[in-house]
């Protein structure tokens, strides 16, 4: 993400990340460990890993283009 770590906007951009590449409200995803680090643990209510990895890895389209 692009936001700096300062008062954790960071963090909060992750999570606004992480929602929409999962789909699923940024409320359903909490940072479980490393907030204060470029490594974190997070967990995102109501998806599997094996879910969340494969939302993660498939291409959105963006801008209604091919691709």
């Amino acid at each position: 993400v692009a936001a700096p770590p300062i008062g954790g906007a960071a963090n909060d951009e992750l999570v606004r990340f992480l929602a929409e590449w999962c789909a699923v409200p940024p409320g359903s995803i909490s940072i479980h460990a490393g907030a204060k680090s470029r490594l974190k643990r997070v967990i995102i209510k109501s998806l599997t890993a094996e879910a969340v990895l494969a939302r993660l890895v498939m291409p959105k389209r963006r801008g209604g283009g091919k691709g």
